[in-house]
């Protein structure tokens, strides 16, 4: 049985199968603290390439319902990401059941080349895995992910990521994959035993797309873990301390209490 998880908010949370009421952040959540400026200019352009060649549509809806115009154009960049989640769901799924040696038969047609890429993989790399979609989790530190496979590769013990975005590699993985390698112990799905995480020697990036795949050394140095970790009480911060900071206002003169006062009061 896979380590449950909750959401709150945008962030997601590991709940310790051993007593039920421990609960950690997940890595990746954790690492949505660091700065993303570039997604700033990416959802500003998406929504202005939406405006251009939805012009017709938005203007119809813009005559009668000027705010579902703007809900619509507003909404863009998360349909985007929602597509592309399900594109990355529906390959990560795939690309588990190559690794593990069965039989996945037909698939969508948006997913063959997916398919076709991976299989390309396994047979010129020839990894040997060792452990696939498992919970990691870090008493000492307090967080805790899953990875996507651990496997032997030219004689390295390699833990992977499988990547299918459009935008490429991007430089955070290394942070990802090594506060995973770094945990204290590995939560078996299969039987929710704890074994110890093994000594991890290099990590990689496979970035699939329909036009090809490419495997992606990363770096897996001991410094990476501190920028991780680094970033725990930011998350901390954002997501609890920082609502219990103000107070309601003591003396006014004509300023109405904010929302932001409020809920932290």
């Amino acid at each position: 049985m896979a380590v449950a998880t909750i959401k709150r908010g945008q962030s997601r949370f590991y709940i310790d199968p051993d007593n039920g009421a421990t609960k950690v952040p997940g890595v990746t959540s954790v690492l949505s603290m660091l700065p993303k400026d570039f997604l700033k200019f990416w959802s500003a352009k998406l929504v202005a390439e939406t405006a251009v060649s939805h012009w017709e549509h938005v203007q119809g809806i813009a005559r009668t319902d000027p705010d579902g115009a703007i809900d619509f154009l507003k909404r863009a960049p998360d349909r985007v990401t929602r597509q592309a989640g399900d594109v990355g769901s529906k390959a990560h799924d795939i690309f588990e059941r190559l690794a593990r040696g069965e039989r996945v038969g037909r698939v969508g047609p948006d997913m063959v080349r997916y398919a076709t890429h991976f299989a390309a993989f396994l047979q010129e790399m020839q990894p040997e895995f060792l452990h696939l979609e498992e919970t990691v989790w870090s008493d000492e530190h307090g967080y805790a992910g899953s990875f996507d496979a651990i496997a032997r590769i030219d004689g390295e013990t390699v833990i992977l990521d499988w990547k299918t975005t459009r935008s490429g590699v991007h430089e955070d993985v290394a942070l990802q994959l090594k506060a995973y390698a770094m945990a204290d112990r590995m939560i078996l799905a299969a039987t929710n035993e704890s074994i110890p995480v093994p000594a991890i020697d290099a990590a990689a990036v496979l970035h699939v797309r329909p036009e090809g795949a490419k495997l992606v050394p990363v770096s897996c140095s001991d410094d990476l873990l501190d920028v991780f970790l680094s970033l725990l009480p930011i998350f901390q911060w954002e997501r609890e301390r920082k609502k219990t900071v103000l107070g309601r206002p003591v003396w006014t003169t004509g300023l109405e209490e904010t929302g932001t006062e409020r809920r932290a009061a």
